[in-house]
């Protein structure tokens, strides 16, 4: 550590490591703190018996932003993977998002064929339909469909999601709940989707291959910030932490994840099952399954929302937006400092969003530092 900077990264996440990169290329001299003992904060992965292991939850990359895909394309080759997702509901795997296979797995084939056709007659195919707009529809069947949905697949799941009904939660995550009217089992539709062909850890590494950067782990920003000198700030921790909660601590929902070695080639059909109302976990992911990897064995991970553990979503609900925007008010008077990612933004950002918002500040604020 050389004791002077242009450019101070506060965390190792995918933002801040997309900061890092365009500045340490573009000649500036860059210090990246992480209290964390790995690259890629919560996106991490690692290679074991022959299985790259997602040691925080499955991550698939997917994305309609071309400058996105482009630029972490210079690091990495991809697995063209098409994440699908099942849910067990009523004793059945079926697709999720809910859509027309989801029904004719569930439901007799003659319940099956009239909701179907009633959702054509409505919609037509290819269409997404919110749950919160399918509940207001004056069909009665079309109705009840929405509440079995409502119920089945999405308020059990939320309420260990969040800890919470869904009607505790902020509307703009419930809306985002959708029928899909078509046979399509794809969990994304974006234009580009995949995993990193050697994980993400070898791609943030490759990212950090500059000589004008430098990184420090298991280092606390507050522990050397009097010992360095450093022209501009880019903040990618938890906003609250910066300024000593004075106006309250923001509350995320956390998670633990137990992972398991198993000797058999395979435990389950799909990468990722969701468990909506049976027991205390919410998903379980196999992680071969993202590279159809063949071995022996197969490694799982069990995922368990909880209050306590690593932190994940921003709870959004009013009281904390409210504290968040004293937090951000804060952010505003200081010079030469930009706060950004998800936790400095308390905001649900995918990995594509955090890449995107990175590279946005980077051209804005380029020829200021």
């Amino acid at each position: 550590m050389s004791g002077k900077y242009d450019i101070l990264v506060v965390g190792a996440g995918i933002t801040g490591l997309t900061i890092a990169e365009r500045f340490g290329n573009e000649g500036k001299s860059v210090l990246v703190v992480d209290r964390r003992s790995h690259l890629g904060g919560n996106c991490y992965d690692y290679l074991t018996e022959g299985i790259y292991v997602h040691e925080y939850g499955p991550h698939i990359f997917h994305s309609d932003y071309k400058e996105v895909w482009e630029y972490l394309t210079r690091f990495t080759d991809w697995v063209h993977y098409q994440h699908k997702v099942l849910a067990l509901i009523d004793g059945e795997l079926v697709p999720v998002p809910f859509n027309l296979n989801s029904i004719k797995a569930l439901f007799p084939a003659s319940m099956s064929k009239k909701l179907i056709d009633k959702l054509l007659e409505h919609f037509g195919y290819g269409r997404e339909i919110k749950i919160l707009d399918l509940l207001k529809v004056e069909d009665h069947d079309l109705r009840w469909l929405a509440n079995y949905v409502y119920e089945k697949v999405f308020a059990g799941y939320s309420e260990k999601q969040w800890g919470k009904r869904p009607e505790e939660i902020d509307s703009s995550v419930t809306a985002r709940v959708p029928v899909v009217i078509s046979t399509d089992n794809r969990y994304f539709h974006d234009r580009y989707q995949g995993v990193p062909l050697r994980g993400y850890t070898a791609m943030f590494n490759k990212m950090l291959q500059c000589s004008n950067i430098e990184v420090l782990l298991e280092t606390d920003f507050k522990d050397i910030k009097s010992h360095i000198d450093y022209k501009t700030l880019f903040y990618t921790g938890e906003i609250d932490a910066y300024f000593d909660y004075c106006f309250g601590k923001l509350k995320y929902r956390c998670f633990n994840y137990k992972l398991l070695n198993l000797p058999q080639p395979s435990y389950q059909p799909a990468a990722v099952v969701n468990y909506p109302n049976e027991y205390d976990f919410t998903r379980i992911t196999e992680f071969k399954k993202f590279y159809n990897q063949d071995s022996a064995g197969t490694i799982i991970g069990i995922e368990y929302p909880e209050d306590s553990g690593v932190t994940a979503w921003p709870m959004l609900d009013p009281e904390n937006l409210e504290i968040y925007r004293k937090y951000r008010s804060e952010v505003d008077k200081l010079k030469d400092s930009y706060f950004l990612g998800r936790l400095a933004d308390f905001t649900h950002y995918s990995m594509d969003d955090a890449v995107n918002r990175a590279l946005q500040v980077y051209k804005e604020v380029l020829r200021f530092v």
